[in-house]
């Protein structure tokens, strides 16, 4: 192969703004196909987008021969199944985050990807492809805050809609499954470790039955991370990377714009400095990456086992935060 043809599972937002747009634009691949579960609407998307086929079911996605790679953003419950269907019929998979409804179906599909060692199979955390977290690790890699000793992360928007996915509990909604999935991700990848202990803390809607507001403690042996995220507060996100002798500050740590340049502060001997990083299509890039692991047979740019190490820490912020508190008095 010298170009991967993707088939795309649904037609869900984040494959209509972000997704077919990054594989379009790929030099090493294009999108064949749609589908949806009613006709109509993947035909009337596939004109849309310019995508030469389209399917109304998924199961004829997977049966085209031609689909090499499928996306799969399909809600939170449907990742494993579906990943797992598109293996057997012979497809690589890029699948939205987060990779599972927790560790144990995590870990099923880990072992499944073992049965087809041909294929590629990756979590889709985009951010780690904008190259703003290059130039985080190189300032702290040079010593330019001292030892990283903390990171704070907060990632919160509002969403009262009872017709979004994200408030359907027995569809993996809530605030910590969508967005704070991103704020432990970001501390295991600059630690480059895992926790050795969680807290967490769950402030849960009594009418939507999901998590609204989620707060956890990560401790790394003698590092902490912190974070809140919440689907009922003013939309905000941002990383604070905290040093011995400075720290490090990311305005946009997540899902900065693809068409402006973004800023990271050094802040260290009572000076700050901005840092511009040039605007990037981080999707695209996530895309390329992971199209070059197909057409070159390399390793995913993010391997499994993270994903299910990611999904472990979420599962045991989840049991921290369903145990009762006790009062301070």
């Amino acid at each position: 192969m010298k170009s991967i043809k993707w088939g795309i599972l649904s037609t869900a937002k984040i494959g209509m703004e972000h997704l077919i747009p990054a594989i379009q634009a790929s030099e090493m691949g294009t999108v064949h196909a749609i589908a949806s579960r009613v006709t109509q609407k993947a035909e009337e998307t596939a004109g849309r987008m310019n995508i030469p086929v389209s399917y109304g079911s998924y199961e004829e996605l997977l049966a085209d021969e031609t689909v090499n790679a499928i996306y799969n953003p399909l809600p939170n419950h449907l990742h494993v199944p579906w990943t797992i269907k598109a293996m057997e019929a012979g497809k690589h998979v890029l699948c939205e985050k987060p990779i599972a409804l927790n560790s144990k179906e995590a870990e099923s599909l880990l072992q499944k990807t073992r049965e087809f060692p041909d294929l590629k199979v990756t979590e889709a955390f985009m951010y780690r492809f904008h190259p703003q977290w290059e130039e985080v690790q190189s300032l702290i890699g040079n010593g330019e805050i001292g030892n990283p000793e903390s990171i704070h992360a907060v990632f919160t928007y509002y969403n009262d809609d009872p017709e979004n996915i994200r408030n359907w509990p027995h569809m993996g909604g809530g605030g910590l499954m969508d967005i704070g999935c991103y704020c432990i991700s970001v501390s295991r990848f600059l630690f480059d470790s895992e926790p050795d202990s969680v807290y967490g803390k769950l402030d849960i809607d009594p009418g939507f039955g999901v998590d609204r507001k989620a707060s956890g403690i990560l401790k790394f042996g003698d590092k902490t991370s912190t974070f809140t995220c919440s689907t009922k507060i003013e939309n905000d996100q941002r990383v604070v990377i905290y040093g011995s002798g400075g720290l490090i500050e990311v305005e946009k740590p997540f899902n900065p714009p693809g068409d402006k340049s973004v800023h990271i502060y050094l802040t260290k001997n009572g000076k700050h400095q901005a840092i511009e990083v040039e605007a990037v299509d981080q999707y695209k890039l996530q895309v390329d990456a992971f199209n070059n692991s197909i057409l070159n047979d390399a390793t995913v740019p993010t391997p499994l086992e993270d994903a299910v190490a990611n999904m472990k820490v979420i599962d045991a912020v989840f049991k921290s935060g369903e145990k009762s508190s006790e009062e301070l008095v």
